[in-house]
């Protein structure tokens, strides 16, 4: 006899595989995810996060979180007045 949870309880198992396997496989996802780190790298570092911390949290090069944060442009120069 089978119990009640087990039909509701499979479903819900089967929702998360679905959901996982949209979210974490294939190249669309990877660029979803991906986007959505670079959206909030750019956040972080408009609330004051300096690009040192950004690139060693996230184990990227501080040349790439320059580019993301900057919207892919270079990073503006300071000129010596």
């Amino acid at each position: 006899m089978a119990r009640r949870w087990e039909g509701p309880a499979g479903r819900l198992l089967l929702g998360l595989a679905v959901l996982l396997d949209r979210t974490v496989t294939g190249k669309a996802a990877k660029r979803r995810l991906q986007r959505f780190r670079d959206a909030a790298l750019r956040a972080a570092y408009r609330r004051g996060v300096p690009v040192e911390v950004l690139a060693s949290r996230t184990r990227l090069t501080q040349r790439w979180v320059r580019t993301v944060v900057t919207g892919g442009k270079p990073p503006p120069v300071d000129e010596a007045a």
